[in-house]
């Protein structure tokens, strides 16, 4: 009988926190019976990635491959992860998260425990001082997954790990045209659960992220759950009947009443009405993505200091 391979893959764009990224994969506690490697796809235009990935890989024991995947559209940079592997299992990691040391040998734990083809585990968000009370007290930034009558049915790339021989993920790529505006994993994941693929979680294979000053307002934070919400939308709208559609955009528009004015009432703690907001605005988005809008176009875009803008 073979080892089962475990690919450890990372998208990266232009971002010098991917040396941290591949030296805590590289310190965790890996678990006996199987074998690790790391695979690094660079969204830059230009391979700006592969001499620091050269040099982390000369220091650490984990085989390390790289594979450039231009241009700025963050699905290219994950399917290239996937060509690039032919393991049993895959796990995605963001390129400016670190991985805790059980992090890999709790999600497996998990996918041999439940059977699941996809096992999510949380991200912690690490606020720097530059962060408003409010964000730090709410915890805005981290991530879990969300339940819906009991089952997870969708998931995120910022910690996960992945059956490759799943009939719902064998041969799946994420969607090129959400590659740039963001919701690929959502859409991703979203399919795998329709077509009978199961999704468990992992409350202890936590990865840290800092959040760094260009995510710490409250405008980013409106931006992105607008367009979670739009991509919701447009899933929604996809699996739905045409009888239904009208249903459900009464009910997203709704909630974002609902949700407002929640952020009225709640005027006096920032964090409640910060969050009645955003929730409000998400369902915003939902009804936008039902209409058919345009999702936003968050990733790629040059900054007016003339840096980029993107996440990966």
């Amino acid at each position: 009988m073979t080892t089962p391979r475990v690919d450890i893959c990372i998208c990266t764009f232009r971002r010098p926190e991917l040396a941290a990224a591949l030296r805590s994969v590289a310190a965790m506690n890996f678990p006996a019976g199987y074998e690790f490697a790391i695979i690094v796809a660079d969204n830059d235009e230009h391979p700006s990635a592969q001499e620091l990935v050269k040099k982390i890989a000369a220091e650490i024991s984990l085989p390390v491959t790289y594979r450039h995947c231009p241009a700025r559209n963050i699905s290219l940079a994950r399917n290239g992860c996937l060509d690039a592997s032919s393991a049993d299992y895959v796990a995605f990691l963001d390129d400016d998260e670190t991985a805790t040391p059980h992090w890999i040998a709790e999600l497996l734990e998990t996918i041999r425990t439940t059977d699941a083809d996809v096992v999510l585990g949380p991200v912690r968000a690490v606020y720097g001082p530059q962060a408003p009370a409010w964000m730090r007290d709410g915890d805005f930034h981290s991530t879990l997954p969300v339940w819906v009558k009991g089952e997870i049915r969708t998931g995120y790339t910022c910690n996960v790990l992945m059956r490759m021989s799943a009939p719902g993920i064998a041969g799946r790529r994420f969607s090129l045209e959400r590659g740039q505006s963001g919701g690929e994993d959502t859409e991703f994941f979203d399919l795998v659960h329709r077509a009978g693929g199961t999704i468990a979680f992992a409350p202890r294979a936590w990865v840290e992220e800092i959040v760094p000053p260009s995510r710490s307002s409250f405008e980013w934070l409106a931006q992105r759950r607008f367009r979670i919400g739009q991509t919701h939308g447009h899933l929604l709208k996809a699996k739905s009947s045409a009888l239904r559609v009208p249903g459900h955009f009464a009910a997203a528009s709704a909630k974002a009443v609902y949700c407002l004015a929640g952020a009225m009432l709640t005027a006096v703690s920032p964090v409640r009405r910060n969050r009645n907001i955003l929730r409000g605005v998400m369902h915003l988005g939902v009804v936008g993505g039902l209409a058919g809008l345009r999702e936003l176009r968050l990733y790629g875009l040059p900054k007016q200091d003339g840096r980029t803008r993107h996440a990966a």
